[in-house]
């Protein structure tokens, strides 16, 4: 297992404060909302990898926005740290405690409002993406952002790390995805930015600061989202190319082509597919051959489902005559297309049946990627033949999980403590290429080393004078990001 940087911890009071403290949380939100047994919430200490695991003095889970601040409150007098969770589903260790309090958002799980007319949604920190989306869907809307752990995660995460996700092509990151927010502050006070205006130039638009901060400026305890018009038609296409380079062509084809309708252009090396093949139920390969790649397409749009297949249709052809692809599977159904998407979706899952992995979360310029994927495979394998990189993701935007599977002969233990010397490999030349060594996942614990290595001096700068005004006790999610 590999040693990680351990994280700068706050201060914390003795054990006789330590009891008073949760005296007043019990009273402030409840007995039954103070969990102090550690049994009782061991799943809550561990990174989704298993990665990392943590201490917590307790875990408490308040109901409101209200009981988040008066919770705050306390922990601020009191000294003690607090760590915000939410699904705990972020692959950077960036919801793992280190002493302190965890503030579970759980039960601020409720959907406040739905504006159609103004497009937006007031949601709270709490309530699981796909709960969101299904939300929308009921009032003819989209919510766009879609993850493979859509079923768990909470809106209050993937504001916290500015998720990504496969819809990034056509609607941004998360940020992009919110007109205001809700937040507590270290000290208790509430942000209160819900407005939902689409302009509004009264001086600094502080919503930034907590969306991708990954609770260590505050906790974000609710949120206004933008709906979309709803698309009546999608056409859905698996084609297989060569390798990254004829990719890439078709990626700039298909943007050509198909214009505002691409709203996913998803890369998968031939490995992954055959994990999802090996491992995830009821998935299958829909192509006859084996190809050394693949590219999940998917337009959408609000015209004729004819209109929108005969586009897709067109725009393959051209690429058959370019040989920029070698083969293509079109969904013809609904079902047909979801089995396609689901060989995307059981990607990370499917790798892990294959042993221990090493996971970059990188991008690049978009015009760079083939040659990222094809010069950091190249340099790990020359480091440990036998080596199996994976990478897969969102080529249309830049950013790919250049996942590394230990050799088959090897063990976890030994591939992982490879750990630090694959991250310099891989990390290098993404800062060479001008990218980023965290394209949607965060920093977290993980990859605090990194930040200093690679982020502008002056940039990092301004990060911890932001902090130390919002947060000078150090008490919001210690250890992570800074």
């Amino acid at each position: 297992m590999t040693t990680l940087t351990a994280p700068r911890r706050a201060p914390e009071t003795d054990g006789q404060n330590h009891s008073a403290l949760l005296d007043d949380l019990r009273q402030a939100i409840g007995a039954a909302h103070v969990v102090t047994d550690a049994k009782d919430f061991d799943a809550r200490l561990i990174e989704d990898r298993g990665l990392r695991r943590g201490t917590a003095l307790a875990l408490i889970r308040p109901g409101s926005t209200e009981e988040v601040a008066a919770c705050m409150r306390l922990c601020h007098a009191a000294q003690v740290p607090v760590t915000p969770q939410g699904g705990n589903t972020g692959l950077a260790g960036g919801g793992v405690p280190d002493g302190g309090i965890i503030l579970t958002t759980d039960r601020l799980n409720r959907i406040r409002g739905v504006d159609p007319t103004n497009a937006t949604m007031t949601v709270e920190a709490g309530c699981i993406l796909a709960n969101i989306q299904a939300a929308a869907d009921e009032v003819d809307a989209l919510f766009p952002l879609s993850l493979a752990s859509e079923g768990s995660c909470q809106i209050g995460g993937n504001l916290s790390t500015n998720a990504g996700g496969t819809a990034v092509l056509r609607y941004g990151n998360t940020r992009d995805l919110v007109l205001g927010i809700e937040a507590v502050l270290p000290d208790g006070r509430v942000l209160n930015d819900l407005g939902g205006l689409r302009k509004n130039n009264t001086g600094f638009d502080l919503k930034h600061l907590f969306i991708g901060a990954e609770g260590t400026l505050g906790i974000i305890t609710a949120a206004v989202i933008k709906l979309f018009p709803k698309p009546t038609a999608r056409a859905t296409a698996l084609v297989a190319c060569t390798g990254p380079d004829p990719a890439l062509a078709l990626y700039a084809r298909m943007r050509g082509q198909t214009a505002d309708t691409l709203s996913t252009f998803e890369y998968i090396d031939r490995l992954g597919l055959q994990m999802v093949i090996d491992h995830a139920p009821g998935c299958s390969d829909p192509m006859a051959e084996t190809h050394p790649a693949y590219c999940l397409i998917e337009l959408t749009g609000n015209g004729a489902q004819a209109d929108l297949d005969a586009r897709l249709e067109a725009a393959l052809e051209a690429a058959f005559e370019a040989e920029e692809i070698i083969d293509a599977v079109i969904g013809a159904s609904e079902a047909q297309k979801d089995a396609l998407w689901a060989l995307r979706e059981n990607l990370s899952e499917a790798q892990k049946p294959e042993g221990a992995s090493i996971k970059h979360d990188v991008s690049v310029p978009v015009s760079r990627v083939a040659d990222f994927i094809r010069e950091a495979t190249q340099a790990c394998m020359e480091h440990m033949p036998g080596l199996r990189p994976c990478p897969f993701g969102h080529f249309g935007d830049g950013n790919l999980h250049f996942n590394l599977s230990r050799p088959v002969d090897m063990a976890d233990a030994d591939f992982l403590a490879e750990y630090s010397t694959f991250n310099r490999i891989v990390h290098d030349i993404v800062h060479q290429m001008g990218g980023s060594f965290s394209a949607e996942h965060g920093i977290g614990t993980f990859k605090r080393a990194e930040l200093r290595r690679y982020k502008d001096p002056v940039a990092l700068e301004l990060m911890e004078q932001i902090k130390a005004v919002l947060d000078p006790g150090q008490l919001m999610n210690p250890g992570k990001v800074l």
